[in-house]
């Protein structure tokens, strides 16, 4: 029987954590040690919820388990040297790692992307999904190399449902348990140093972070695109947006419904109503 696996984990929260590490655990392997991506870019500023999630993360780490939290790629890699790792798993790390850290681990780099790549590729495939309507995502795990999820695929799997009141809880119900079966294999091919098929570059599509307007509600728009923007911004737990003017009011929109409700509607672009079921007072934005 072949030695287990030394596995790294980088990731961003607890439950993409302990979906890893009990994939790798059940495999046989041993991961060794824990890094908390707490910001959108190497170098760059914590997250708001950086403090909330550590602490949530320290709650699914294992006896005796090291929580590293890197502020940039150089204190990565001088981490990841220290570690000797075999193989390196990473879930929701926005950071663009380059070609001298992926070549660290013996065995390279794993990532899983929430999208049925090549569509989606970038740093925010399940809010664009969200924005777009899409009825489910899915999920694939590849081997990370110079591009932007642009490396062989080990394994994928579609039709995880994107219900209309998502939230990252109940997404996580329907994705983990695939994510966690993906992995499985992933490492089994990764351990017989399989490299995995390329994928179809031609179909490729990107999913960057939401622009600024998209913090804006235009009226103008259609009552799908409105209600979906809406949707995506709950996902992400903005604090603040998106906003929209009602007469001489600006609010904060929460909640939307296509379907009627106990409010007035407010009729959009294409003519279809629209029913803002939850909603707080808002500030008007600044440029954008």
């Amino acid at each position: 029987m072949p030695p287990p696996l030394r596995i790294g984990v980088v990731s961003s929260g607890p439950a993409e954590f302990s979906t890893i590490h009990l994939t790798c655990t059940d495999a046989g392997h041993l991961p060794v040690a824990y890094f908390y991506g707490r910001s959108l870019r190497s170098g760059g500023k914590n997250l708001p919820d950086a403090g909330e999630t550590t602490a949530a993360v320290l709650g699914a780490v294992p006896p005796g388990m090291d929580l590293l939290l890197p502020g940039s790629v150089n204190g990565l890699a001088r981490a990841l040297q220290s570690y000797r790792l075999d193989l390196l798993i990473v879930f929701g790390f926005a950071w663009k790692l380059p070609t001298s850290v992926l070549a660290l681990p013996r065995l390279g780099v794993l990532n899983i992307h929430v999208s049925m790549l090549p569509k989606y590729r970038g740093p925010a495939p399940l809010l664009w999904a969200i924005r777009n309507g899409d009825p489910s995502s899915g999920i694939t795990v590849h081997r990370m190399d110079s591009g932007f999820d642009t490396g062989n695929i080990l394994a994928q799997q579609d039709g995880i449902p994107l219900a209309d009141d998502i939230s990252w809880t109940t997404y996580c119900a329907e994705a983990m348990p695939v994510v966690g079966e993906l992995l499985r294999r992933s490492l089994d091919r990764a351990a017989a140093g399989d490299q995995g098929e390329p994928q179809d570059h031609s179909r490729a599509s990107y999913a960057g972070f939401m622009e600024a307007a998209f913090s804006v509600i235009r009226w103008s728009d259609s009552a799908g695109t409105i209600h979906n923007q809406v949707r995506t911004h709950r996902f992400m737990r903005s604090p603040d947006s998106p906003v929209a003017r009602l007469d001489d009011t600006w609010l904060r929109i929460i909640r939307t419904s296509l379907e009627p409700a106990d409010v007035f509607p407010v009729v959009c672009g294409d003519g279809r109503p629209l029913w803002i079921t939850e909603s707080a007072a808002g500030r008007p934005p600044e440029a954008v």
